[in-house]
């Protein structure tokens, strides 16, 4: 998984967590996406060096709020690849 795969994921969850009102947390996104902690970490931290997010309170700046709410209007690739003994018994 790369960051170019976790973090259209990464934005659409925020803004969905921080429209709601919710405490986010890196244990809440780590939960949400089920995705590995460091994995995680990584991201948020490339996206608060691109002015995405605001790592310190975990939230989404005006820029990141405009692209999480793009992803929300057309879903983004999954996650993971379908593994080869899923493909192979459907």
């Amino acid at each position: 998984m790369t960051m170019n795969d976790l973090a259209p994921h990464l934005l659409r969850t925020l803004y969905a967590l921080q429209g709601e009102g919710a405490i986010v947390t890196l244990e809440t996104l780590t939960a949400a996406l089920e995705v590995r902690r460091a994995d995680v970490r990584r991201a948020v931290t490339a996206l608060h060096r691109e002015g995405y997010l605001d790592a310190l309170r975990m939230r989404l700046t005006l820029r990141g709020l405009a692209l999480g709410a793009a992803f929300t209007a057309a879903p983004p690739r999954p996650l993971r690849r379908p593994s080869l003994r899923a493909v192979k018994a459907a």
